[in-house]
């Protein structure tokens, strides 16, 4: 194996330099270069590589976002988008690739493999932290040290006129983000998708706490079904009266930053892990990391398989944060 290629594809999230750079200096330690791919899987259809040297990812472990860019790409959705990828990196003599992504850029990588037999390893990187076979995906430590320190500056605001703030934290469909940056705040409330709350059930326990405390924080997961955020800020000041009711959206500032020290040491780790395994011939398959050891799954299982959440956190926060 002599050349690899590298593409950061979805989403970015903090961590995804470091990464990079643990994959192009791990593989020039082995002799093999390493070609970054610009903007994802357009980049892959486009053509567009450059080559990178251990020292191009020089001084970029502590830079959040992706110095190779990242783009969703509609054409790589289509067969003749992915013939396009393959013929480009067949042209550029590249025998193996890596994928750093979420659930979506996973799935891209696994039809890509199964329609072409190439070498492909993915890297979980998603500040949702919902790709199964991992404890940790690559941006979500950062994002919660994003959306804690977001929330401990609203408490002020909260607390001094003694109102109610509903936070929306990301996530897509899973509520690991909003649950663990909910009990790290001290939040009052945390609703999660996994929990299956109803709007009853929800103003009930608002009602309840409010009883007590008249400066509440509801930590609001983007995925919760029972009702949108507006609708749970209106049907809070319609049954509870003389409530002080105010909604913070954070978006796209849980994306970005500087990587926090456990994703740049998670993302080093997975870089470097990613040279071992394709050098050893592996494919179709994604490196995550359980209890401190690295794993090896198969890209089918981290895509379709369902990831748990920790309840036992949520109900420990509602015993321990209504007071």
């Amino acid at each position: 194996m002599k050349n690899i290629a590298v593409l950061t594809s979805g989403g970015d999230s903090p961590g995804m330099n470091a990464c990079i750079r643990a994959i192009v200096r791990s593989a020039n330690k082995k002799k093999i270069q390493v070609h970054g791919i610009q903007y994802g899987y357009d980049g892959l259809i486009n053509n567009d590589f450059k080559i990178l040297s251990p020292y191009d990812v020089g001084n970029t472990i502590h830079i959040g976002g992706t110095i190779l860019k990242s783009a969703r790409s509609d054409e790589f959705r289509t067969n003749e988008g992915r013939k396009k990828a393959h013929k480009n990196l067949r042209s550029n003599n590249i025998d193996g690739l890596i994928v750093l992504g979420g659930d979506g850029s996973l799935t891209g990588a696994k039809i890509f493999v199964e329609e072409f037999n190439f070498k492909v390893i993915g890297i979980p990187c998603t500040i949702d932290n919902d790709i199964y076979g991992t404890d940790y995906s690559i941006g979500f430590s950062t994002a919660r040290e994003t959306v804690v320190n977001a929330i401990d500056k609203i408490r002020d605001t909260a607390s001094s006129h003694e109102r109610i703030f509903i936070v929306e934290v990301m996530g897509r469909e899973s509520g690991f983000l909003a649950l663990e940056s909910g009990v790290a705040s001290g939040a009052e409330l945390i609703l999660i998708p996994e929990n299956n709350n109803s709007m009853d059930e929800v103003i009930k326990s608002i009602k309840k706490i409010n009883d007590k405390k008249k400066s509440v924080i509801i930590v609001y997961a983007e995925g919760c079904k029972f009702g949108t955020l507006n609708e749970l800020s209106n049907k809070i000041k319609n049954n509870i009266q003389n409530s002080n009711v105010r909604v913070s959206i954070l978006g796209h500032i849980q994306r970005g930053g500087i990587p926090s020290p456990s994703d740049r040491i998670l993302a080093s780790i997975l870089g470097y892990e990613s040279i071992n395994k394709i050098t050893e011939g592996y494919t179709n398959k994604m490196v995550g990391i359980i209890n401190q050891n690295t794993m090896l799954l198969d890209l089918e299982d981290a895509i379709s398989k369902k990831k748990n959440i920790n309840l036992s956190l949520n109900k420990m926060s509602n015993i321990i944060s209504r007071y």
